[in-house]
């Protein structure tokens, strides 16, 4: 494909898939992709578990609506993002930051400040919320480098995320779920969403250029 633009006019939400195994190099590009996404002061507030298991998709898929997509993905990708930010995540980050650069300086510090004294006068629902958003940036790229594969994926919020987290037991790991993106092959025969064209609201109800 040419361009960016071309990939993105040629993904769509698939809402039936083959089943077929997306190869192991091309979700770890995707997986990659996520992984270098910008988040804010750098903290990346989620992780990304990732299910190709048949057995556990299909014990998800009443927890996800009975979504078709789920269980006919290659691999289930739960984004599944910090519950709080804790001064420990923060230190931790900060401390790996300074180690992997091997450098030590005033900014990191002053970062380090900022971010726990700027999350720490948040609600618990507002640390979430702000990390849901982060790992939106990590989704929409993990999205983009697929399609850059031809490569489909299918993002979801239609679950139950209490029910989910508890299956996948998150709060072990202080995280709750967030996103679900299905990876996987479109179904041409099967998936009714192919065959319609792709709407959006006119560009001009969409940007305004400011003056």
């Amino acid at each position: 494909m040419e361009n960016i633009i071309d990939l993105l006019n040629w993904r769509y939400a698939a809402k039936r898939m083959t089943g077929e195994k997306v190869e192991d190099e091309k979700i770890n590009t995707i997986l990659e992709a996520a992984h270098l996404a910008p988040s804010g002061i750098g903290l990346q507030p989620y992780e990304i578990i990732v299910i190709s298991d048949p057995k556990i998709k299909k014990q998800i898929l009443p927890i996800a609506m009975n979504q078709f997509a789920v269980t006919e993905s290659s691999h289930l990708l739960v984004f599944a993002v910090w519950d709080e930010y804790t001064t420990e995540r923060i230190d931790h980050v900060f401390d790996h930051l300074i180690s992997v650069r091997n450098s030590e300086s005033a900014s990191y510090e002053r970062q380090r400040h900022f971010a726990k004294q700027f999350f720490g006068n948040m609600s618990i629902e507002e640390n979430f919320h702000h990390a849901a958003k982060q790992a939106n940036i990590a989704l929409g790229l993990a999205i983009t480098a697929a399609a850059s594969l031809e490569i489909d994926t299918t993002p979801m919020e239609g679950f139950d995320p209490v029910a989910l987290d508890e299956f996948l037991d998150l709060h072990s790991k202080d995280l709750r779920s967030s996103m679900l993106l299905a990876v996987g092959y479109r179904d041409t025969e099967n998936d009714w969403n192919l065959k319609n064209e792709k709407v959006r609201k006119p560009m001009a109800e969409f940007v305004t250029f400011y003056k």
